[in-house]
């Protein structure tokens, strides 16, 4: 039997459409652990997981064990779409924290959009945002070096604060960071402490603050 989503659930999300909060009523909740894999590259799957809290990562594995990571989705986003062609899975999906979702399968998707067809334009949107996604990623990659990476992750997640300093909010470890930049742990340490050492970012209350405007090159 179905577990669909309480309407508390459902109200602190207050981005989402009517048509996928009507989808994600159909849909079951699951809640899982930290660290728990939900979708495996290579594998074929036909669900759809809408994020009611916590953060997901999806992300690629190398030969030599290197991740590269495509994204990290909180509440309100989904993930799982690429698969509902029938294809095998493009990316691995973990969670990063103790995370809950709404577990729609394929079936439930069609019978929705067979009711709610304006939904399937958002569903192609969102497909189309994923793939300029990963277009960018993969020319960031080709035509910067990992400072310049970086810099380019650092100023897209930096948020002003009252005294208008940016400061990046997410919490996000060296390793989360090399695995969104496609480099060792170690590289992210060395450019860090010398950022630290030039008076340009500090690290306080478990957040990463820019105090000068971080050069181009380094």
């Amino acid at each position: 039997m179905s577990n669909p989503p309480p309407p508390a659930e459902l109200a602190h999300l207050p981005a989402l459409s009517e048509a996928l909060r009507a989808l994600a009523r159909r849909g079951e909740v699951r809640r899982y652990r930290k660290n728990t894999l939900l979708i495996e590259e290579g594998d074929h799957g036909d669900t759809l997981y809408l994020i009611l809290a916590g953060r997901l990562r999806s992300y690629a594995s190398g030969d030599k064990g290197r991740e590269i990571t495509y994204g990290v989705y909180g509440p309100g986003e989904y993930l799982g779409e690429m698969s509902l062609d029938g294809g095998p899975r493009s990316a691995n999906v973990i969670t990063l924290e103790a995370s809950s979702c709404v577990v729609i399968t394929r079936t439930t998707l069609e019978r929705h959009i067979a009711e709610h067809p304006e939904f399937a334009f958002e569903l192609i949107a969102k497909v189309i945002r994923r793939a300029r996604a990963a277009t960018l990623s993969a020319k960031q990659l080709a035509l910067n070096d990992v400072y310049g990476r970086l810099v380019l992750l650092l100023n897209s997640l930096a948020v002003a604060q009252a005294d208008g300093t940016p400061v990046v909010g997410e919490k996000l470890t060296q390793q989360e960071m090399a695995h969104r930049l496609g480099c060792s742990r170690e590289m992210i340490s060395r450019l860090l402490k010398d950022l630290a050492a030039g008076g340009y970012v500090r690290l306080a209350e478990h957040r990463l603050w820019l105090l000068r405007p971080l050069p181009a090159r380094w």
